[in-house]
C-alpha cells in the first residue's frame, strides 16, 4: 500500500519513486511503481543520444527527457532536453513555468538570451562549445544558431516536468481571433492570418 503514494509522502522512507505511468499524474508527481518491480532500466535512458525530430519552420530538431519518458526521474526534480539546432535555426521565445533552465552547448555556436519580467531588461550571449548559460524559471528565453554547422546543446531543468509555452504556437497555432490577436499584439491582420496558415491555427 505504502507504494502506491505520492513521492513527497515518501521522500524521507525510501531512496526513490520510480513513476507509475500506468496511473494519473498528480500534483506531487506520479505514484510510485512497486519497489519489487524497480530494475536498472528505469535509471537508463537512451533517448537523447541521437537527434529528435526537426520541429518546422524552426529548423530545431528536439528530444526530451522528461518523467513521462524516462519514469525513474520521477520526485527526483530534474530532467533534460537535447536540441540540435540547424543552421539559420532556432529556439523560439518560450517559457518554461516549473523548472530554471542549464544550457550547456556541445557542438557549435549559439546565440542565448531571456528577458526579465520586472525591467524587461534583455540578457543575451554567445555561448560556445563547453559553456554553460542559465535561463531562470518562467522567464521568455530563446536559442539560434550563430554558425554554419549544427549547434548540439543540452538542457537541464530543476523538475521533472519543466512545461513548455512555445509563444509563436499560444499565438498562431489555435483558434484565438485573428481581430484578438491583432488587438492585443498590434500586429496586422494580414500577417497575423499568414502565420496562423504557417502553424496550423484557425481564427
Amino acid at each position: 500500500m505504502l507504494s502506491m503514494l505520492p513521492f513527497s509522502s515518501l521522500a524521507l522512507t525510501q531512496d526513490f519513486c520510480v513513476a507509475n505511468l500506468l496511473l494519473s499524474d498528480t500534483p506531487s508527481g506520479y505514484p510510485c511503481k512497486s519497489q519489487l518491480l524497480v530494475t536498472a532500466d528505469d535509471f537508463y535512458y537512451r533517448g537523447l543520444a541521437t537527434p529528435g525530430l526537426v520541429i518546422p519552420p524552426f529548423n530545431t530538431a528536439l528530444a526530451s527527457a522528461s518523467v513521462t519518458e524516462f519514469p525513474g526521474l520521477n520526485g527526483l526534480g530534474i530532467s533534460a532536453t537535447r536540441f540540435d539546432i540547424l543552421p539559420d535555426g532556432v529556439v523560439p521565445l518560450l517559457t518554461h513555468p516549473e523548472a530554471s533552465e542549464l544550457l550547456f552547448v556541445l557542438e557549435g555556436t549559439m546565440v542565448a538570451g531571456f528577458i526579465s519580467a520586472d525591467t524587461n531588461t534583455v540578457y543575451i550571449k554567445t555561448v560556445r562549445k563547453g559553456e554553460l548559460f542559465v535561463f531562470p524559471q518562467g522567464l521568455l528565453h530563446f536559442q539560434y544558431n550563430a554558425g554554419n554547422t549544427t549547434a548540439v546543446g543540452f538542457s537541464a531543468y530543476s523538475s521533472p516536468k519543466p512545461g513548455l509555452q512555445i509563444v509563436d504556437w499560444a499565438l498562431f497555432k489555435n483558434n484565438l481571433p485573428s481581430d484578438v490577436v491583432n488587438m492585443t499584439t498590434f500586429i496586422s491582420i494580414p500577417e497575423i492570418r499568414r502565420l496562423k496558415t504557417l502553424f496550423g491555427g484557425s481564427g
